[in-house]
């Protein structure tokens, strides 16, 4: 009998587990395959995406299932499977974009055309046509999206205005991870992003998000999502040469190459793996204009050039009559300072496991990003081999995530340019004994009859190679003792010789600002979300959305960039939210309504609501109106709470009221008035920064009256007024336009915000003894400390009074205009206003050219399986404002084109291109390389 049981369940396992082979191509009207097309069964979780030939293979638990199968570009289709033999599934081509599914506007898959918010997706079709050397550099091509290039490997993605390198008001998701980095705040580009090979879609969501996605949500977000094993198995590969060529750098070569491992083990296990290697020559940065003042030269005495450092350093010098001048010391140029080579290695590794016969599914993924590229800051600075990792285990099912990661960096050998050449300097002759020797052969010289800028040239000469000047024979002038024993003679270093790379590499290896100029850093963030959705279950008449958010800091630069050299910094924010939405009017009115309540550490609570209403017109519901009001919210970051960096020129300082008290410098009075105060040594905290400075601007214009008018100087004083820094928050309006007309598939958006708390910084003059005040008295100790330079120059983290409004208007047209010829364009319009008469010296930065066009013409299938695309985009000019220089950035016309042929019997792809072909030099931030020419040929296979 129990024989007869244990044969009896085998037989019933066996018709349960029982299994049918479906296998079929997916094709094109033209018999053409398509590749990448999901294919899945009807009413199971097995799928599957076609070959490079089109061809599939699935398991079904019916004899003869349906099958559905979907490609963006072409129409649904849903067939029975037969009995036996292949399927051959046939996909006409759509002529519009309206149906493509996205998930992040709501949280929730639904048409494009039924988005609530402007929302733009990068799909695979459109990377394999991208002109552009990888699908990110792609992305620039997309309607809203500007993007600011510090480095070849550091582009900075931004939207709707307020642009910078280190974008804080822009969030970027890969997999349900922000890849921002810890300690900075912000997206170091694609550094741990995707390979492009195991890209399955773009998302880019314009404009404020808080009440779905929380703080940082600002200004925009990024989703970029990667293939499943599950659906998308094999071994795919790429390799990628091309040449970058640029007037510094001339011509050079870069190599990127990439291997993607995927597999199905069974229905309820697979893995994957991915490791790119990316190597090539850095943009040379080569703007030697002076950043103090327009028109001088490299033969100024007093230069301060923007792309040279060290030169930063300066001081008065006046003798025997002679009037003051201010005097720089020499300084060495960026491309001295780095070996103006860019890397990223991508390694990622994920293994997902689903228990069930269902959506259910558990995922753990680990990424790592190893990279040199250089990003702009207050400073410019060499993140060298600058290393990343993420962890992430997340369960999902059809209507629910669960996830936590963290997110860990390490600086590696990166390093402050500006301090580097700082020290380099210092150490083979400090600051005092330099200009000691530059003033006294200065006044030499021009005693001797010497004019100046002579006398300037030949006091350089002698303070940086001890030559004394010849018309002063037979007097020889005495250069002063070496500020390090062991500098040859006090004799500049130069780049290139041994002395000079034996000095850089120690200043490189010490985080000692007073001597080095290495960058510490291994700062990390945990964070958790989740989100269910009720689908109907909860009410009848709406679907139903809560979730949640929670993040913890651990910042560590062991007292290098932030106030952590006593102890680490820990602070954490959390959010709740809810979502409603509902359809009615037989599915062509859709209203959604959402509320998120967010916590950080230091401020109080915030709330983030957004409403929406789109309708649906027309008999195919093809004409969707669009209306939302939506907010948004930014927690001040890392930095503006806990910085407490010396940039040289000063010292950056967060305001968190524990960081106050955490910063604290000492520093030695010199040349007081008094004398009583010389050689004794003060303590400044950040509460003297905050509580007992004069402004900067102030500072200023009683300098220029303190000798001619001391009492109306005196009156030009203005202490220092500022708050902590608090959040910034936007309310957003948001109107578009989504449908088909004539043809010609038409996105138009248009959007007007109002900020209020702009989040900017404050320049402040401490002085070490005596009470600021505004209009103080002559005899006020705080002017003698003014007067004998006896101050401390802080940059404040505040918020600005002042409400700035921007306005934007976006249009997007594609359409097929002769056979399999696509022509698609956008445009987008940018402004922002502010009342100037109240903040004259505000900078809003908003780097946001005022026009922007894109225009893309493309054929897949030019001539049998060639396909060529070409595209161009301008720019007008705009003005470019950041804590490292302001200027203008020019416009700028760039046109690429790359050409693609599809070798199906060696299920590959090769692809030549070029971008800027003009070969004009543009650039996109001030500061940084422009930006030349690259050529690359790749070849991609693809199993």
């Amino acid at each position: 009998m129990k024989i007869y049981l244990f044969i009896m369940s085998l037989f019933f396992c066996g018709i349960t587990f029982a299994q049918t082979t479906i296998t079929g191509t997916v094709k094109d009207s033209k018999n053409q395959p398509i590749a990448g097309a999901n294919v899945k069964i009807v009413g199971e979780d097995s799928s599957t995406n076609a070959d490079f030939d089109g061809g599939f293979t699935l398991k079904s638990r019916k004899a003869s299932p349906s099958v559905i199968v979907t490609m963006i570009g072409y129409t649904t289709s849903q067939t029975q499977a037969p009995a036996s033999g292949k399927m051959e599934i046939v996909l006409q081509s759509e002529e519009t974009k309206l149906n493509e599914i996205v998930v992040s506007a709501s949280r929730t898959p639904e048409r494009v055309l039924e988005s609530p918010v402007t929302i733009e997706r990068m799909s695979l079709r459109d990377i394999k046509k991208t002109a552009a050397p990888t699908f990110y550099d792609g992305l620039e091509n997309m309607k809203e999206v500007q993007m600011n290039t510090s480095s070849m490997s550091f582009k900075s993605i931004n939207t709707r205005g307020f642009a910078t390198v280190a974008n804080t008001r822009f969030m970027q998701l890969v997999d349900g991870m922000d890849n921002s980095s810890p300690l900075l705040n912000f997206v170091l580009g694609n550094l741990i992003g995707l390979s492009e090979i195991d890209v399955q879609s773009v998302e880019l969501l314009p404009g404020a998000s808080s009440a779905l996605y929380g703080a940082n949500a600002f200004n925009g977000i990024l989703f970029m999502t990667s293939k499943s094993p599950f659906t998308n198995e094999g071994i795919s590969t790429y390799l990628k040469y091309g040449q970058t060529n640029q007037k510094a750098a001339r011509t050079n070569s870069y190599y990127d190459f990439g291997v993607r491992v995927a597999k199905k083990f069974s229905r309820h296990f697979a893995a994957k793996a991915n490791v790119t290697f990316m190597r090539g020559t850095d943009w040379w940065a080569t703007d030697y204009t002076d950043a103090t003042a327009a028109g001088k030269t490299r033969d100024s005495f007093s230069y301060n050039g923007l792309n040279v450092y060290g030169d930063e350093v300066s001081t008065k010098i006046g003798s025997a009559g002679l009037p003051d001048e201010k005097v720089s010391r020499t300084g060495f140029k960026e491309i001295e300072l780095t070996d103006n080579k860019v890397a990223n290695t991508k390694a990622d590794l994920s293994l997902h496991f689903k228990p069930f016969n269902n959506d259910f599914e558990v995922i753990w993924q680990s990424k790592f990003g190893f990279g040199n590229t250089v990003y702009q800051g207050a400073n410019r600075y060499y993140l060298n081999n600058f290393f990343m990792q993420q962890h992430k285990l997340e369960i999902k099912g059809k209507d629910f995530f669960v996830r936590g990661y963290t997110t860990t960096e390490d600086g590696g050998r990166s390093y402050d340019m500006v301090f580097t050449a700082i020290n380099i300097n210092r150490s083979f002759k400090s600051d005092k004994n330099w200009f000691t020797d530059y003033a006294t052969a200065y006044t030499q010289s021009m005693l001797a009859g010497q004019l100046s800028p002579a006398a300037h040239d030949l006091a350089r000469n002698f303070a940086d190679y001890n030559v004394s000047p010849s018309l002063l024979a037979p007097l020889v002038l005495t250069p002063t003792t070496t500020a390090d024993p062991g500098a040859p003679n006090g004799i500049r270093y130069n780049p290139g010789t041994p002395e000079f790379k034996s000095a850089f590499n120690k200043v490189i290896a010490n985080p000692d600002i007073l001597k080095g100029s290495r960058l510490v850093d291994n700062s990390r963030i945990y964070h958790s979300d989740a989100n269910y959705n009720f689908r109907q279950s909860l009410v009848k008449f709406a679907e139903v959305q809560v979730g949640g958010s929670y993040r913890l800091y651990n910042l560590n630069s062991s007292g290098r960039i932030y106030t952590d050299k006593e102890s680490l910094i820990n602070y954490n924010e959390y959010g709740l939210y809810t979502q409603l939405r509902s359809k009615l009017l037989e599915d062509r009115l859709k209203l959604s309504a959402s509320l998120r309540y967010d916590k950080a550490k230091n401020f109080n609570g915030n709330f983030s609501p957004r409403a929406s209403v789109v309708y649906s017109a027309g008999a195919n519901k093809n004409h969707n109106f669009r209306a939302s009001f939506q907010t948004g919210f930014r927690n001040p970051t890392t930095q503006d709470q806990y910085i407490g960096f010396n940039v040289g020129s000063a010292v950056l300082l967060g305001s968190a009221p524990d960081n106050l008290l955490r910063y604290s410098e000492v520093r030695d009075v010199t040349g007081s008035v008094g004398q009583s105060l010389v050689g004794l040594q003060t303590t400044i905290t950040g509460e003297n920064a905050y509580n007992n400075s004069f402004t900067a601007a102030s500072v200023t214009e009683f300098a220029k009256l303190a000798t001619s008018d001391p009492v109306l100087a005196v009156s030009k004083l203005k202490k220092t007024s500022v708050g902590l820094v608090k959040p910034e928050t936007v309310k957003a309006i948001d109107l578009g336009y989504r449908g088909e007309v004539k043809g010609f598939s038409v996105d138009i958006n248009g959007y007007y915000n109002v900020y209020n708390n702009f989040i900017g910084n404050v320049n402040v003059l401490t002085p070490l003894y005596g009470k600021a005040e505004t209009a103080p008295d002559l005899s006020s100790p705080a002017i003698d400390a003014i007067l004998t330079g006896n101050t401390r120059a802080f940059q404040l983290y505040t918020n600005t009074d002042l409400e700035i409004k921007s306005i934007g208007v976006g249009l997007g047209l594609s359409r097929k205009i002769y056979g399999d010829f696509e022509l698609s364009s956008n445009y987008n319009y940018a402004q922002f206003e502010f009342d100037k008469s109240i903040a004259e010296n505000f900078e809003a930065g908003f780097n946001t050219p005022k026009h922007r066009v894109k225009l893309a013409l493309s054929n897949d299938k030019l001539f049998g399986k060639l396909g060529l695309s070409i595209g161009g985009r301008w720019n007008s000019e705009y003005q470019w404002e950041s804590t490292f220089a302001d200027g203008t950035i020019s416009e700028a016309t760039v046109i690429d084109v790359q050409a693609n042929y599809n070798f199906a019997a060696l299920k590959s792809t090769i692809k030549v291109g070029a971008t800027n072909i003009g070969g004009k030099e543009y650039g996109q931030v001030i500061g940084a390389g422009l930006i030349g020419q690259q050529v690359y040929a790749s070849w991609t296979i693809n199993p």
